[in-house]
């Protein structure tokens, strides 16, 4: 297993964050054929969780223990840590943890969220979620069929272990892979027929098919500021067989040019679904954790005020604005709400930190505002 230790040693002293872990782990393995997939599945398994765990540890620990000792705490697969050390006796009740060093900074958090809690939950591996657009119960039959343990946690949200391989299985048109929580978003926006709606930040438009399949008849525009992910949007729109959205590249915290792009439309209702620090979904990318910069809060604070306030201004008289991050900081939640509030035109009618620790999903925050 010596080859092992040196690719780990490798990996962890050559990442530095510029890049997502899997891009980075992909493009490492790439340059090493000769690793087979067993030893790919370790190798990604240990740098998991080392960006999960370490600064949970003694700082002077030689590698290998402190490994073990994240891989422990982490709850790592026996059979796989069997391997790795086999022998050892060490349990994760017995390692000893400093969750003072994991975090040090004071950044507030929103309200319903325990720091102790949200920083315990980045530990762990959250749960792979399906959203059942059609024959629920079918979907649910093939997934028990191939054993897998999968339960719904809502009418349409079906919970089950990360990495399990439901596109061999599923039909590609019944399910949208989407988070419990940001499916919930979803409730909070109660589409009328033929309502004028924009997903201002659409990305590869999660929310965007959510609204169509609450309501088709919406009139959809998306935007972003990336060619590439409206492209993908507008195949996911194809394969869900709706007619692609209009979609327009926009950057919507740059006032003149989003002039140009919108021109006098105005909408009934906005999704604003804004960059973020995405602290709320770091139990999936550890690393964003791991390289984090304090001063990145207000940065994202900032561009989420231009976003918001820019995309307000062609909302209609009475209609509504969703503002929606993967944050957990105060900063760019509450602080931006506060901010439309203060111009005298929104009036809040609902907010919510969607807490997902329970489910092992992502956080999420929403409000919605009434403009008068």
């Amino acid at each position: 297993m010596n080859f092992i230790w040196q690719h780990i040693e490798r990996i962890i002293g050559n990442y530095d964050g510029s890049l997502p872990l899997p891009h980075f782990l992909k493009n490492y393995y790439k340059q090493y054929p000769i690793l087979g997939s067993r030893d790919r599945r370790m190798l990604s398994e240990m740098a998991y969780c080392w960006y999960r765990a370490e600064r949970w540890l003694d700082a002077t620990l030689p590698i290998k223990e402190k490994v073990e000792a994240a891989m422990r705490i982490c709850m790592s697969d026996e059979k796989m840590l069997e391997r790795l050390f086999p022998g050892s006796t060490l349990d994760a009740a017995d390692i000893s943890t400093n969750p003072e060093k994991v975090f040090p900074y004071d950044i507030p958090l929103s309200d319903g969220m325990s720091k102790a809690a949200w920083l315990r939950s980045n530990l762990l591996q959250p749960q792979l979620f399906i959203r059942a657009r059609k024959d629920k119960k079918f979907i649910m039959t093939i997934l028990q069929q191939k054993h897998v343990e999968a339960s719904f946690i809502s009418d349409t949200c079906i919970t089950l272990p990360n990495g399990t391989a439901i596109s061999n299985w599923l039909p590609e048109d019944g399910y949208v892979v989407q988070d419990a929580s940001s499916q919930l978003t979803g409730s909070y926006f109660k589409p009328q027929p033929n309502e004028l709606w924009w997903d201002c930040c659409s990305g590869a438009g999660g929310k965007s098919l959510l609204l169509k399949d609450a309501e088709p008849t919406v009139k959809l525009t998306v935007s972003d500021t990336r060619r590439s992910i409206l492209h993908n949007l507008s195949k996911r729109f194809k394969l869900y067989h709706y007619t692609p959205p209009v979609s327009l590249i926009a950057d919507v915290s740059d006032k003149a040019s989003l002039k140009q792009s919108m021109g006098g439309k105005k909408f009934d209702a906005i999704i604003c679904d804004v960059p973020c620090s995405g602290s709320g979904t770091w139990a999936r990318t550890p690393e964003q954790m791991f390289f984090f910069k304090p001063g990145s809060v207000a940065d994202f604070s900032e561009k989420q005020k231009k976003i918001a306030v820019n995309a307000a201004e062609y909302l209609k008289p009475g209609g509504r604005l969703f503002y929606i991050t993967c944050s957990v900081f105060r900063q760019e939640n509450e602080d931006v709400v506060t901010l439309l509030q203060q111009s005298g035109e929104f009036t809040i009618e609902e907010q919510r930190l969607i807490n997902g620790i329970e489910h092992h999903a992502d956080s999420m925050f929403i409000t919605v505002l009434r403009k008068h």
